[in-house]
C-alpha cells in the first residue's frame, strides 16, 4: 500500500469516526427508549463482519466491536439506553472497519496468488521454448 493511500484511508477512517461521534451526540436525546434499530444494526454489522473473516484479517478491530456489543447488552438491560446507543454505535463503526480489512486483506491475497500464477505460468512458458 502506498503512502498516499495510506493516508486517504486513515483520513476516512477519522472521518467516519467523527461522523459516529457526531450521530452519537444528536441521539443521545433519544435516551427514553430502547434503541432496538441500532442493536439490531449493531448486531448484523458483527455478524458481517465475522462472516468476511474479520476474526482472522482485524482481530484487534473485531474484538472492540464485540466487547463493545456485549457492553451494550448489558446496558440496554440495565436500562441505560443512552449509554448503549453509544455503544452500540461504536460496535457497528469497529465491525464494519474489521469487515473492509478483512475484505482488503483478501483482495491482496489474490492479487499475491495471481501474480505467483502468472510467474508459474512465465517460467513454464520459458522451460517449453529451451526444451524446443
Amino acid at each position: 500500500m502506498n503512502t498516499s493511500t495510506a493516508k486517504t484511508s486513515n483520513l476516512r477512517g477519522l472521518k467516519l469516526a467523527a461522523l459516529a461521534l457526531g450521530t452519537s451526540f444528536i441521539l443521545a436525546g433519544c435516551a427514553g427508549k430502547p434503541p432496538t434499530e441500532q442493536y439490531a444494526v449493531t448486531q448484523s454489522a458483527v455478524n458481517s463482519a465475522v462472516s468476511a473473516g474479520g476474526t482472522e484479517y482485524a482481530a484487534v478491530e473485531m474484538k472492540a466491536a464485540q466487547d463493545k456489543f456485549k457492553q451494550a447488552e448489558l446496558a440496554m438491560h440495565d436500562k441505560h439506553y443512552d449509554q448503549a446507543r453509544v455503544l452500540a454505535e461504536q460496535a457497528e463503526w469497529d465491525a464494519r472497519v474489521a469487515e473492509r480489512k478483512a475484505q482488503a486483506a483478501k483482495a491482496q491475497k489474490a492479487v499475491q496468488d495471481a501474480r505467483a500464477g502468472v510467474q508459474d505460468l512465465r517460467e513454464e512458458g520459458m522451460r517449453n521454448t529451451q526444451q524446443q
